[in-house]
């Protein structure tokens, strides 16, 4: 889909977890910015090379800046850095800001994510996912708060996956995060309604971003009803909905964006 009808001229955006060329990230980046938004990227390439994502490059953020602002779109991408370190999170926003001369819309995409089945969990396996997709995003969140400009409207999207749907019990330690994601939504939307600012919460369903191959692939597309996995363009779909004009009304929401994948308790 590329809907020329929804715009977001004069918007300036901020997206993390902008590294990987197939992620869901870059897509919302390209997408994000056709439409006439000013973008800043932030993403973390050594944290991809480390965990083996097939995608992964260095300095993927800084390329695809590069390549985006090479098409005359407005594509910032801001240093790189680890968001699980104390106050990066916050110098993320501030850069951004900064850069942009303010900011009215964030898009935290950015996750931590690995394995760990119950007997292997330790505080080395847990903490890293808490504090990226949690604490990060809500030192993220106060940030943005602290320099928006409350007379017009702003927007914050969070993503969250698919544990409140089904269980993923290889990988508790990142559902925990990611429901807290979703009380984050929900409790700050609440918060900050009378600043202008609203906030939803994307899950994109398993998403065809370079990962799974083979048998495997093919298994998770029949649980499709259309046959076919998810893709970033389809994220990205909502999302630019979410911080147009369109949506001025919604907030406070959890919006499955996954193509009926049949998830069962």
């Amino acid at each position: 889909m590329n809907n020329s009808s929804i715009r977001l001229d004069g918007q300036k955006i901020l997206i993390t977890g902008v590294s990987r060329p197939l992620g869901i990230g870059a897509m919302l980046t390209k997408r994000l910015a056709e439409a006439g938004a000013t973008v800043a990227i932030h993403g973390f390439s050594d944290y991809d090379m480390a965990v083996g994502h097939q995608s992964a490059m260095p300095k993927g953020t800084e390329t695809l800046s590069r390549q985006l602002s090479d098409s005359e779109l407005k594509v910032t991408a801001l240093k790189p850095s680890d968001l699980e370190k104390p106050g990066i999170a916050e110098k993320v926003v501030e850069e951004a800001a900064a850069k942009l001369g303010g900011l009215d819309g964030l898009i935290l995409n950015h996750a931590y994510s690995t394995y760990g089945e119950i007997g292997q969990w330790t505080p080395e396996h847990i903490d890293p996912h808490l504090l990226v997709n949690v604490r990060a995003s809500m030192m993220m969140i106060q940030s943005f708060v602290n320099q928006a400009d409350t007379t017009k409207d702003n927007a914050i999207t969070l993503f969250t996956s698919g544990q409140y749907l089904s269980p993923m019990v290889n990988e508790i330690a990142y559902c925990v995060s990611k429901e807290a994601v979703i009380c984050l939504c929900r409790q700050t939307s609440y918060l900050l309604g009378d600043k202008n600012i609203r906030v939803n919460c994307i899950n994109p369903g398993p998403n065809d971003t370079g990962y799974c191959f083979g048998d495997a692939y093919e298994s998770v597309a029949k649980m499709f009803p259309s046959g076919r996995w998810g893709t970033p363009d389809d994220a990205a779909d909502l999302v630019l909905f979410l911080h147009s004009s369109y949506a001025k009304w919604i907030t406070g929401q959890v919006i499955a964006s996954d193509g009926g994948f049949k998830e069962h308790w």
